[in-house]
C-alpha cells in the first residue's frame, strides 16, 4: 500500500495526471509536477527539507530521494529520470538529466541541464555537473561530452517512455 502523508503539518503535493505505484513512499514536504511518475519502492522523504519536481519527472524502482537537515534541499527539473536504485540527496538536478541506475548524487552537488549521470557514478558532495557533459566513475568526473542524438535519443526517449509506461497502470 503506498504512503502519502502529511509530517509536520506538510502534506505532499501531486498532481492528479501523475502515477505513483502502490508501494511508493510520499511523504511531507514534496511537490510533484505534472506527468510524473514515483514507482514500486521509490522513497520520497521531505521530512528534514523541502523537495521540489518538475514536469515529466519519473522516480523509478527503489530510488530514493531525501534532503539535508535545514540545510540542503532538493530539487529536481523537468524532464527528469531518475533510474532505478539511485540516491538523490539535498542537491539541485536541472532540466534533460538522465541520472543512471544505482548512482548517488550527494548534498550540495548542482548537475546543469542536458547530462547523463553514468549507471553507478557517485557525485560527491560539492560538485557541479557541467552542461551538456557524460559523468561517471567513483567519484564521478566528466567523461565525455553528450551528443545532441543522445539527448534526444536516450534523456527525451527515456521521459517520454515513462509518461507512457505510466498511461498503463492507470487503465
Amino acid at each position: 500500500m503506498k504512503i502519502i502523508k502529511a509530517v509536520k503539518g506538510k502534506h505532499p503535493e501531486i498532481p492528479q495526471d501523475c502515477y505513483i505505484a502502490e508501494n511508493a513512499t510520499i511523504v511531507g514536504n514534496v511537490s510533484l509536477g505534472k506527468e510524473c511518475s514515483v514507482w514500486f519502492n521509490a522513497v520520497i522523504r521531505g521530512d528534514v527539507h523541502y523537495i521540489k519536481i518538475g514536469n515529466k519527472v519519473n522516480i523509478q524502482d527503489g530510488a530514493i530521494i531525501h534532503a539535508t537537515y535545514q540545510k540542503s534541499p532538493t530539487t529536481i527539473g523537468n524532464n527528469v529520470s531518475i533510474g532505478h536504485n539511485a540516491i538523490v540527496h539535498g542537491c539541485t538536478i536541472h532540466d534533460n538529466v538522465l541520472v543512471g541506475m544505482g548512482s548517488i548524487i550527494m548534498d550540495d552537488c548542482i548537475v546543469e541541464s542536458n547530462t547523463i549521470i553514468a549507471a553507478g557514478a557517485v557525485v560527491t558532495k560539492n560538485t557541479r555537473v557541467e552542461s551538456g557533459s557524460i559523468y561517471a566513475g567513483i567519484p564521478a568526473k566528466k567523461v565525455k561530452d553528450i551528443s545532441k542524438e543522445l539527448i534526444s535519443g536516450e534523456i527525451d526517449r527515456i521521459a517520454n517512455n515513462y509518461v507512457n509506461y505510466a498511461s498503463w497502470f492507470k487503465e
